[in-house]
């Protein structure tokens, strides 16, 4: 069947008795609700209603069509409650992406979440592609940089991430320490691989040494951080990754040039949803930490 609209006109009069009524109930004129009986019956082939001056009585083949039309709106119904449900409860799969430089931490709070939300399954994506939350790649995206501008999104400040310089002790055994900026074009560092990163304390940096002392380059902060514990020279971190690695030395501390803003996002369409609501709310609490940092 075509044409839908034909058979709720039908299904409408059927169960309020007149063409008034069903009218009334759909919002429309009540010429349309015979037109729509006519070209349903005239297509069918079969008269669906009895005339009479009381109003219309379904015939036996419009009762059969009738059957259907209800197991059919008891059925939309369910479904639109389902759907509804989904926004209401913390259940089904939750996605979130962010940068790498927090994934160690990140991934306690989600822990401590799927703990006190049991039947959420947690997907946590991290890399170098930007995942879109308007073709619903993720729930929540941690972004860095500038705020996204995208005109669906829910933009809300999370964390000013302060980075300092640090250097493993057998480095600092093998090679010294700089005392002052002047020092470091004496030093070696562990960076990353794309010598044109926008992160403030890269621009920092190249403006200060020659290219052949950023001497050690990687693609991801996991790989980054071993350098720099193994020694293979000084290196920028987070002071929130730095609490893992408790060995390491502050060689310069934080500068308000080196920091970099992080970005809570989500996509207006699901940014009411329970599951989400209480994720933000969940990760907020762990950033307020991180910031005192």
């Amino acid at each position: 069947m075509d044409n839908w609209d034909e058979i709720r006109t039908a299904f409408q009069v059927a169960r309020m008795g007149t063409v008034s009524s069903a009218a009334e109930v759909l919002g429309v004129h009540h010429a349309t609700v015979i037109r729509h009986i006519d070209s349903l019956e005239k297509r069918l082939g079969e008269k669906l209603f009895q005339r009479h001056a009381r109003g219309y009585t379904a015939t036996e083949a419009g009762r059969d069509l009738l059957a259907v039309a209800q197991s059919a709106e008891d059925q939309f119904i369910q479904l639109s409650n389902r759907i509804k449900d989904h926004g209401q409860t913390v259940t089904g799969e939750l996605v979130i992406t962010a940068i790498a430089d927090i994934s160690r931490q990140l991934s306690d709070v989600l822990m401590q979440f799927q703990q006190e939300y049991p039947n959420i399954t947690l997907r946590f994506l991290t890399g170098q592609r930007l995942f879109r939350l308007d073709y619903g790649e993720a729930h929540v995206a941690i972004r860095a940089g500038s705020a996204p501008s995208e005109p669906d999104y829910v933009v809300q400040p999370f964390l000013t991430m302060k980075h300092a310089l640090y250097a493993a002790p057998s480095y600092a055994a093998a090679h010294g320490l700089p005392q002052t900026d002047a020092d470091l074009a004496q030093h070696r560092f562990v960076v990353n691989d794309d010598i044109e990163s926008r992160a403030p304390f890269s621009l920092w940096l190249r403006n200060l040494v020659p290219v052949e002392a950023l001497s050690y380059r990687a693609t991801e902060p996991a790989p980054l951080y071993d350098a720099i514990c193994a020694g293979a020279g000084l290196g920028f971190m987070s002071r929130v990754a730095a609490q893992q690695f408790p060995d390491l030395i502050e060689v310069f501390p934080p500068r308000p040039e080196w920091s970099a803003n992080l970005w809570l996002v989500t996509h207006v369409d699901l940014h009411r949803t329970l599951k989400v609501q209480r994720l933000l709310t969940h990760i907020k609490k762990a950033a307020a930490e991180w910031q005192t940092l």
